[in-house]
Protein backbone atom coordinates (compact mmCIF):
# COMPACT_ATOMS: atom_id res chain seq x y z
CA UNK A 1 0.00 0.00 0.00
CA UNK A 2 1.42 3.38 -1.06
CA UNK A 3 -1.76 5.44 -0.83
CA UNK A 4 -4.78 5.26 1.47
CA UNK A 5 -7.64 7.49 0.38
CA UNK A 6 -10.64 5.16 0.13
CA UNK A 7 -11.90 1.60 0.43
CA UNK A 8 -10.68 1.09 -3.14
CA UNK A 9 -7.13 0.96 -1.76
CA UNK A 10 -8.11 -2.10 0.32
CA UNK A 11 -8.16 -5.49 -1.48
CA UNK A 12 -10.22 -7.20 1.25
CA UNK A 13 -12.10 -5.55 4.11
CA UNK A 14 -12.28 -8.86 5.98
CA UNK A 15 -8.51 -9.29 5.89
CA UNK A 16 -7.86 -5.66 6.79
CA UNK A 17 -10.17 -5.94 9.82
CA UNK A 18 -8.31 -9.07 10.87
CA UNK A 19 -4.99 -7.22 10.57
CA UNK A 20 -6.26 -4.35 12.72
CA UNK A 21 -7.54 -6.67 15.45
CA UNK A 22 -4.23 -8.52 15.54
CA UNK A 23 -2.55 -5.16 16.19
CA UNK A 24 -5.11 -4.37 18.88
CA UNK A 25 -4.18 -7.63 20.61
CA UNK A 26 -0.43 -6.95 20.29
CA UNK A 27 0.16 -3.22 19.67
CA UNK A 28 3.96 -3.19 19.88
CA UNK A 29 4.82 -6.31 17.89
CA UNK A 30 6.01 -4.43 14.82
CA UNK A 31 8.05 -1.56 16.26
CA UNK A 32 11.04 -2.50 14.12
CA UNK A 33 9.04 -1.57 11.01
CA UNK A 34 8.97 2.09 11.96
CA UNK A 35 12.46 2.42 13.38
CA UNK A 36 14.18 5.53 11.96
CA UNK A 37 11.06 6.36 9.92
CA UNK A 38 9.06 9.59 10.25
CA UNK A 39 5.34 10.21 9.85
CA UNK A 40 4.30 13.78 9.12
CA UNK A 41 0.71 14.77 9.94
CA UNK A 42 -0.52 17.85 8.07
CA UNK A 43 -3.79 19.43 9.20
CA UNK A 44 -5.56 22.13 7.23
CA UNK A 45 -8.51 21.84 9.65
CA UNK A 46 -9.12 20.99 13.32
CA UNK A 47 -8.80 17.44 14.63
CA UNK A 48 -9.03 15.49 17.87
CA UNK A 49 -9.49 11.73 17.25
CA UNK A 50 -7.72 11.69 13.89
CA UNK A 51 -4.67 13.51 15.17
CA UNK A 52 -4.25 11.63 18.44
CA UNK A 53 -5.08 8.16 17.13
CA UNK A 54 -2.80 8.42 14.10
CA UNK A 55 0.04 9.86 16.15
CA UNK A 56 -0.29 7.06 18.72
CA UNK A 57 -0.51 4.44 15.97
CA UNK A 58 2.79 5.62 14.49
CA UNK A 59 4.46 5.60 17.91
CA UNK A 60 3.24 2.03 18.48
CA UNK A 61 5.05 1.11 15.27
CA UNK A 62 8.29 2.74 16.41
CA UNK A 63 8.04 5.83 14.20
CA UNK A 64 8.95 9.44 14.84
CA UNK A 65 6.00 11.80 14.36
CA UNK A 66 5.83 15.46 13.36
CA UNK A 67 2.59 17.44 13.33
CA UNK A 68 1.95 20.59 11.28
CA UNK A 69 -1.25 22.59 11.79
CA UNK A 70 -1.14 24.53 8.53
CA UNK A 71 -4.26 26.54 9.32
CA UNK A 72 -2.52 28.08 12.35
CA UNK A 73 1.22 27.59 11.94
CA UNK A 74 1.93 27.45 8.21
CA UNK A 75 2.03 29.84 5.31
CA UNK A 76 -1.10 30.47 3.28
CA UNK A 77 -0.89 28.06 0.35
CA UNK A 78 -1.51 28.73 -3.32
CA UNK A 79 -2.89 25.73 -5.20
CA UNK A 80 -3.51 27.13 -8.67
CA UNK A 81 -0.82 26.95 -11.34
CA UNK A 82 0.11 29.83 -13.62
CA UNK A 83 -0.89 32.60 -11.23
CA UNK A 84 1.19 35.56 -10.10
CA UNK A 85 1.30 35.23 -6.32
CA UNK A 86 0.77 38.88 -5.51
CA UNK A 87 -2.16 38.30 -3.14
CA UNK A 88 -2.61 36.67 0.26
CA UNK A 89 -0.92 33.33 -0.53
CA UNK A 90 2.74 33.04 0.44
CA UNK A 91 3.86 29.55 -0.65
CA UNK A 92 2.82 27.29 -3.50
CA UNK A 93 1.66 23.74 -2.80
CA UNK A 94 4.31 22.51 -5.25
CA UNK A 95 7.11 23.61 -2.94
CA UNK A 96 5.31 23.07 0.37
CA UNK A 97 4.34 19.44 -0.34
CA UNK A 98 7.71 18.65 -1.90
CA UNK A 99 9.58 19.96 1.14
CA UNK A 100 7.40 17.93 3.51
CA UNK A 101 8.21 14.86 1.45
CA UNK A 102 11.90 15.56 2.00
CA UNK A 103 11.46 15.35 5.78
CA UNK A 104 9.01 12.47 6.08
CA UNK A 105 8.72 8.86 4.91
CA UNK A 106 4.91 8.93 5.07
CA UNK A 107 2.57 11.93 5.16
CA UNK A 108 -0.99 12.20 6.42
CA UNK A 109 -3.18 15.04 5.14
CA UNK A 110 -6.50 16.41 6.39
CA UNK A 111 -8.46 18.97 4.40
CA UNK A 112 -12.15 19.89 4.31
CA UNK A 113 -14.32 21.03 1.37
CA UNK A 114 -15.39 24.64 0.97
CA UNK A 115 -18.98 23.55 0.18
CA UNK A 116 -19.24 26.35 -2.38
CA UNK A 117 -18.36 24.59 -5.64
CA UNK A 118 -19.27 20.90 -5.97
CA UNK A 119 -17.05 20.35 -9.00
CA UNK A 120 -14.04 21.83 -7.24
CA UNK A 121 -14.60 19.86 -4.03
CA UNK A 122 -15.30 16.54 -5.72
CA UNK A 123 -12.28 16.88 -7.99
CA UNK A 124 -10.13 16.58 -4.82
CA UNK A 125 -7.75 19.01 -6.51
CA UNK A 126 -5.93 20.07 -3.34
CA UNK A 127 -5.49 16.52 -2.06
CA UNK A 128 -4.37 15.16 -5.43
CA UNK A 129 -1.82 17.92 -5.90
CA UNK A 130 -0.40 17.27 -2.45
CA UNK A 131 -0.03 13.57 -3.28
CA UNK A 132 1.61 14.40 -6.59
CA UNK A 133 4.18 16.88 -5.29
CA UNK A 134 5.14 15.30 -1.95
CA UNK A 135 6.41 12.13 -3.69
CA UNK A 136 5.98 9.88 -0.61
CA UNK A 137 3.09 7.61 0.48
CA UNK A 138 0.04 9.53 1.74
CA UNK A 139 -2.69 8.61 4.21
CA UNK A 140 -5.98 10.50 4.02
CA UNK A 141 -6.86 11.96 7.42
CA UNK A 142 -10.09 13.18 5.75
CA UNK A 143 -10.56 14.91 2.43
CA UNK A 144 -13.32 16.86 0.71
CA UNK A 145 -15.23 13.69 -0.17
CA UNK A 146 -14.07 10.85 2.13
CA UNK A 147 -12.88 9.93 5.63
CA UNK A 148 -11.50 6.39 5.18
CA UNK A 149 -9.78 5.99 8.56
CA UNK A 150 -13.10 6.68 10.27
CA UNK A 151 -14.96 4.22 8.08
CA UNK A 152 -12.34 1.54 8.63
CA UNK A 153 -12.72 1.99 12.40
CA UNK A 154 -16.50 1.74 11.96
CA UNK A 155 -16.39 -1.66 10.25
CA UNK A 156 -13.88 -2.89 12.87
CA UNK A 157 -16.38 -1.87 15.55
CA UNK A 158 -19.28 -3.63 13.86
CA UNK A 159 -17.18 -6.76 13.44
CA UNK A 160 -16.14 -6.78 17.12
CA UNK A 161 -19.61 -6.22 18.54
CA UNK A 162 -21.65 -8.50 16.30
CA UNK A 163 -21.51 -11.30 18.81
CA UNK A 164 -23.47 -14.22 17.39
CA UNK A 165 -21.00 -16.88 16.16
CA UNK A 166 -19.64 -17.86 13.67
CA UNK A 167 -17.48 -14.82 12.72
CA UNK A 168 -18.88 -11.89 10.76
CA UNK A 169 -19.61 -12.69 7.14
CA UNK A 170 -19.04 -16.45 7.39
CA UNK A 171 -21.56 -19.06 6.26
CA UNK A 172 -24.27 -20.00 8.73
CA UNK A 173 -24.58 -16.63 10.39
CA UNK A 174 -27.24 -14.00 9.90
CA UNK A 175 -25.89 -10.70 8.65
CA UNK A 176 -26.34 -7.51 10.69
CA UNK A 177 -28.54 -4.80 9.25
CA UNK A 178 -26.59 -1.52 9.27
CA UNK A 179 -28.46 1.77 8.76
CA UNK A 180 -26.84 5.09 7.95
CA UNK A 181 -29.36 7.61 9.29
CA UNK A 182 -29.33 11.30 8.43
CA UNK A 183 -29.65 13.63 11.43
CA UNK A 184 -30.42 17.34 11.87
CA UNK A 185 -27.75 20.02 12.33
CA UNK A 186 -27.54 23.79 12.66
CA UNK A 187 -25.16 24.29 9.74
CA UNK A 188 -24.10 22.72 6.47
CA UNK A 189 -21.70 19.79 6.94
CA UNK A 190 -19.69 17.97 4.26
CA UNK A 191 -20.65 14.62 2.78
CA UNK A 192 -17.18 13.14 3.47
CA UNK A 193 -18.10 10.91 6.42
CA UNK A 194 -21.41 9.57 5.00
CA UNK A 195 -19.84 9.13 1.55
CA UNK A 196 -17.02 7.13 3.03
CA UNK A 197 -19.21 5.11 5.40
CA UNK A 198 -21.58 4.25 2.56
CA UNK A 199 -18.71 3.26 0.29
CA UNK A 200 -17.15 0.95 2.90
CA UNK A 201 -20.51 -0.56 3.86
CA UNK A 202 -21.43 -1.20 0.22
CA UNK A 203 -18.15 -3.06 -0.27
CA UNK A 204 -18.66 -4.92 3.02
CA UNK A 205 -22.12 -5.88 1.77
CA UNK A 206 -20.59 -7.12 -1.49
CA UNK A 207 -18.12 -9.19 0.57
CA UNK A 208 -21.06 -10.80 2.39
CA UNK A 209 -20.46 -9.10 5.74
CA UNK A 210 -23.56 -6.91 6.28
CA UNK A 211 -26.87 -5.67 4.85
CA UNK A 212 -26.86 -1.92 4.29
CA UNK A 213 -29.59 0.73 4.28
CA UNK A 214 -29.42 4.53 4.00
CA UNK A 215 -32.20 6.63 5.51
CA UNK A 216 -32.49 10.30 4.61
CA UNK A 217 -35.12 12.92 3.82
CA UNK A 218 -35.75 13.74 0.17
CA UNK A 219 -33.05 15.98 -1.23
CA UNK A 220 -30.22 14.52 0.83
CA UNK A 221 -29.25 11.72 -1.56
CA UNK A 222 -25.51 11.09 -1.70
CA UNK A 223 -23.65 10.84 -4.99
CA UNK A 224 -24.49 7.49 -6.57
CA UNK A 225 -20.83 6.51 -6.88
CA UNK A 226 -20.74 6.02 -3.09
CA UNK A 227 -23.94 3.98 -2.70
CA UNK A 228 -23.90 1.01 -5.12
CA UNK A 229 -26.15 -1.73 -3.74
CA UNK A 230 -27.45 0.28 -0.79
CA UNK A 231 -31.16 0.17 0.08
CA UNK A 232 -32.26 3.83 0.02
CA UNK A 233 -35.16 4.76 2.31
CA UNK A 234 -36.96 8.04 3.03
CA UNK A 235 -39.04 6.98 6.03
CA UNK A 236 -36.86 6.78 9.13
CA UNK A 237 -39.16 4.43 11.06
CA UNK A 238 -39.40 1.95 8.18
CA UNK A 239 -35.65 2.12 7.55
CA UNK A 240 -34.90 1.37 11.20
CA UNK A 241 -37.09 -1.74 11.26
CA UNK A 242 -34.90 -4.68 12.27
CA UNK A 243 -31.71 -2.60 12.36
CA UNK A 244 -28.81 -4.00 14.38
CA UNK A 245 -26.60 -0.90 13.97
CA UNK A 246 -27.57 2.71 13.37
CA UNK A 247 -24.87 5.11 12.22
CA UNK A 248 -26.07 8.65 12.88
CA UNK A 249 -24.63 11.53 10.83
CA UNK A 250 -25.66 14.85 9.35
CA UNK A 251 -24.71 15.97 5.87
CA UNK A 252 -25.72 18.81 3.60
CA UNK A 253 -27.34 18.33 0.23
CA UNK A 254 -25.25 17.00 -2.65
CA UNK A 255 -27.73 17.93 -5.40
CA UNK A 256 -28.33 21.43 -4.06
CA UNK A 257 -24.72 21.51 -3.07
CA UNK A 258 -23.85 22.54 0.46
CA UNK A 259 -27.40 23.61 1.33
CA UNK A 260 -29.41 22.77 4.44
CA UNK A 261 -32.89 21.93 3.17
CA UNK A 262 -36.10 22.12 5.13
CA UNK A 263 -36.72 18.72 6.68
CA UNK A 264 -39.55 17.05 8.59
CA UNK A 265 -39.41 16.56 12.34
CA UNK A 266 -38.54 13.24 13.89
CA UNK A 267 -35.07 12.58 12.45
CA UNK A 268 -33.03 12.94 15.64
CA UNK A 269 -32.19 9.46 16.92
CA UNK A 270 -33.63 8.86 20.39
CA UNK A 271 -35.04 6.01 22.45
CA UNK A 272 -38.45 6.29 20.79
CA UNK A 273 -36.91 5.66 17.37
CA UNK A 274 -34.69 2.97 18.87
CA UNK A 275 -37.85 0.95 19.55
CA UNK A 276 -38.22 0.34 15.81
CA UNK A 277 -34.81 -1.39 15.71
CA UNK A 278 -33.52 -4.75 16.87
CA UNK A 279 -32.20 -3.05 20.03
CA UNK A 280 -29.59 -1.53 17.74
CA UNK A 281 -26.17 -0.32 18.71
CA UNK A 282 -25.79 3.36 17.85
CA UNK A 283 -22.68 4.87 16.28
CA UNK A 284 -21.42 8.38 15.47
CA UNK A 285 -18.01 9.55 14.29
CA UNK A 286 -17.83 12.42 16.83
CA UNK A 287 -17.84 15.29 17.58
CA UNK A 288 -21.59 15.19 18.13
CA UNK A 289 -24.03 17.93 19.09
CA UNK A 290 -26.04 16.40 21.90
CA UNK A 291 -29.82 16.54 21.64
CA UNK A 292 -29.60 17.95 18.12
CA UNK A 293 -27.99 15.16 16.08
CA UNK A 294 -28.27 12.44 18.70
CA UNK A 295 -30.07 12.33 22.02
CA UNK A 296 -28.18 12.33 25.30
CA UNK A 297 -30.28 9.38 26.45
CA UNK A 298 -28.70 7.27 23.73
CA UNK A 299 -25.19 8.70 24.09
CA UNK A 300 -25.23 7.99 27.82
CA UNK A 301 -27.09 4.70 27.51
CA UNK A 302 -26.18 1.06 26.89
CA UNK A 303 -26.72 1.17 23.11
CA UNK A 304 -24.03 3.75 22.40
CA UNK A 305 -20.82 2.58 20.73
CA UNK A 306 -19.30 6.01 20.16
CA UNK A 307 -16.39 5.61 22.60
CA UNK A 308 -15.62 2.04 21.52
CA UNK A 309 -15.74 3.27 17.92
CA UNK A 310 -13.40 6.18 18.66
CA UNK A 311 -10.99 3.79 20.39
CA UNK A 312 -10.81 1.71 17.22
CA UNK A 313 -9.55 4.73 15.30
CA UNK A 314 -6.12 3.82 16.73
CA UNK A 315 -6.13 0.29 15.32
CA UNK A 316 -7.47 1.41 11.96
CA UNK A 317 -4.65 3.93 11.63
CA UNK A 318 -2.05 1.44 12.84
CA UNK A 319 -3.11 -1.17 10.30
CA UNK A 320 -2.88 1.36 7.47
CA UNK A 321 0.51 2.70 8.51
CA UNK A 322 1.86 -0.82 9.00
CA UNK A 323 0.73 -1.80 5.49
CA UNK A 324 2.53 1.23 4.05
CA UNK A 325 5.69 0.65 6.09
CA UNK A 326 5.86 -2.90 4.75
CA UNK A 327 6.11 -1.45 1.24
CA UNK A 328 8.86 1.05 2.01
Amino acid sequence: MKLFTSVHDVPSIKQFVKDALELKANPYAHQSLGKNKTLGLVFMNPSLRTRLSTQKAALNLGMNVMVMNMDKEGWALETQDGVVMNGSTVEHIREAAAVMGQYCDILGLRSFPKLADREEDYSEDFFNKFVKYCAVPVVSLESATRHPLQSFADIITIHETWNTPPPLGEAGRGLPKVVLAWAPHVKALPQAVPNSFAEWMCKAQAEGMINFTIAQPKGYELAEQFTPGADIQYNIEEALSGADYVYVKNWSSYKEYGKVLSTPDGWMMNNELLKFTNDAKVMHCLPVRRDLELSSEILDGPNSLVIHEAGNRLWAAQAVIKAILEEL
